[in-house]
């Protein structure tokens, strides 16, 4: 039995799905699931080789191949293998009572870290709303989703995104649901990645991940496992049963959801490489194609059929 360390935001269903089901048993593996506090913590963890993997955001991957001005000053070859799903319900949240823009004008914006993904995606969704980066709020970096939605509903911050499950229980407990992703185009929330060197000396094990995530991706898709899903659901997630039923639709959402196929569209990097070009531009804009040119995205281990 080959044990993969993964890292990741939020618990991942999807992980538990393939343990319960013996899909990674049978593939020879087991997941060892490693929480972040925060995308740079990750990717730190990702390159020093203390992770095999990660389930991250597409951003995160650009910026540690692409941009030496990330957060950690460093590049690395670090590779896409698979998206994952469309961001499970990603979207902005306000703190119990913020129900309007003026409400959430010059209020505290919590995120991840500053220059990362999901923050690009809050200050889109606030920008659409007429709340402007540095003039409509301020910013704080106060990590992982998790972390963010006990940041809402604590009143530490007055607005964040959420999504995987930490949206519903937010909701669920008076945060108000302002905007999702799917107002900004097409869109991948997380992939699975890994740096060229474990690819090419692990390539076998993380083939069969792959390979094992995505079956049972297309299996929750097909409507397979559902008692056991909403069961993993509310385990992983800490949600009522209702409320974890909610989560199995948006893990079953053909915009929001899982990616059955693994494939990385084209269209949903252009998203993330537009968004990060309009917030946090560097010394010369990225292309989607220049991106796409480096060989960010390796299919070489996604299943033939």
């Amino acid at each position: 039995m080959r044990t993969v360390s993964l890292g990741t935001f939020s618990p991942s269903v999807l992980v538990e799905v393939a343990a319960r089901t013996g899909a990674l048993e049978h593939a020879g593996l087991a997941v060892q699931e490693i929480p972040a506090t925060s995308s740079p913590a990750q990717f730190a963890a990702l390159l020093d080789g203390e992770l095999d993997a990660v389930l991250t955001n597409p951003d995160n991957v650009v910026a540690y191949r692409c941009l030496p001005d990330n957060p950690l000053s460093r590049t690395a070859d670090v590779r896409i293998l698979a998206a994952v799903d469309g961001g499970l319900g990603l979207s902005l949240f306000g703190q119990p009572g913020c129900t309007t823009p003026e409400q959430l004008r010059g209020g505290v914006l919590s995120v991840d870290a500053p220059t990362t993904g999901f923050a690009f995606i809050a200050y889109e969704l606030l920008d659409q709303l007429g709340l402007h980066k540095d003039d409509g709020y301020s910013i704080q970096a106060m990590g992982s989703t998790p972390r963010r939605a006990e940041a809402l509903l604590a009143g530490q911050c007055r607005m964040t995104v959420l999504n995987a499950g930490n949206d519903l229980r937010a909701e669920g407990e008076g945060a108000t649901r302002l905007s999702s992703v799917t107002s900004i185009g097409p869109y991948v929330g997380t992939v699975l990645a890994a740096r060229g060197d474990t690819i090419q000396r692990e390539g076998e094990v993380l083939a069969l991940l792959i390979e094992t995530l995505l079956h049972t991706s297309a299996e929750l898709v097909a409507g397979k496992h559902m008692e056991l899903a909403l069961d993993a659901t509310q385990h992983r997630l800490g949600l009522d049963r209702t409320t974890a039923q909610r989560y199995l639709k948006t893990l079953v959402d053909p915009v929001d959801g899982l990616v059955a196929d693994g494939r990385m569209s084209p269209d949903a990097l252009q998203t993330v490489v537009g968004l990060r070009n309009r917030y946090f531009p560097g010394a010369s804009t990225l292309t989607v194609e220049a991106v796409l040119d480096s060989g960010i995205v390796d299919d070489g281990l996604l299943p033939t059929s």
